[in-house]
């Protein structure tokens, strides 16, 4: 016997409220013009062979109001370290002195505050994305129960009506967040 639409459907809200979470995150770290450890939260750093969260190579601080620093735990890091931060599309210009990282950030001009809008822009559509992959997963256990002959051809149709306006909903949700934030970055 197949899952029932309701265990489904709970896993799918489950996966895809999962994805405007990190969305959120991704968002605070968006900060307007003030310095904030999250602002670096989505920073990956090439170290050790593979991608990692820059929290994990060091020690994200905020000394002052407009200063993030990064107390870089291994040495032979801290060029990949300034690298991610340059590279991560926030308009952030590192610094190296020895193993500490110092991220300045700069003051809010029209043109930052439209680099910002469009970085939102970046992580909205990445959620967008994951709902959606979500979506398709959904979609493929509903034809695998069809196929396995567990649900009508009846049942599989209402049970993609559903998961598609589940998605609607969370994709709405998104949309709604990317609006708030763009308000947020736009305001003087």
């Amino acid at each position: 016997m197949p899952a029932d639409l309701t265990t489904l459907k709970q896993d799918l809200t489950r996966r895809m409220e999962s994805a405007i979470e990190t969305l959120r995150r991704e968002f605070a770290g968006l900060r307007t013009g003030r310095a904030s450890p999250g602002l670096l939260e989505p920073v990956r750093v090439e170290a050790y062979g593979s991608e990692m969260p820059l929290a994990q190579v060091g020690t994200i601080g905020v000394p002052e109001p407009r200063m993030i620093t990064v107390q870089v735990w291994d040495r032979s890091l801290v060029g990949a370290v300034e690298r991610a931060i340059r590279d991560a599309g926030l308009g952030l210009n590192p610094s190296s002195d020895g193993q500490l990282v110092r991220v300045p950030i700069p003051i809010l001009t029209e043109e930052r505050r439209t680099e910002l809008a469009k970085a939102a822009g970046r992580y909205a559509e990445g959620s967008r994305v994951a709902v959606r992959g979500v979506r398709r997963d959904g979609m493929d256990q509903i034809k695998a129960f069809e196929k396995k002959h567990d649900i009508s051809e009846d049942d599989a149709a209402d049970w993609s009506s559903e998961v598609q306006k589940l998605t609607d909903h969370f994709i709405k949700r998104i949309d709604e967040l990317l609006a708030e934030k763009e308000k947020d970055i736009r305001q003087i």
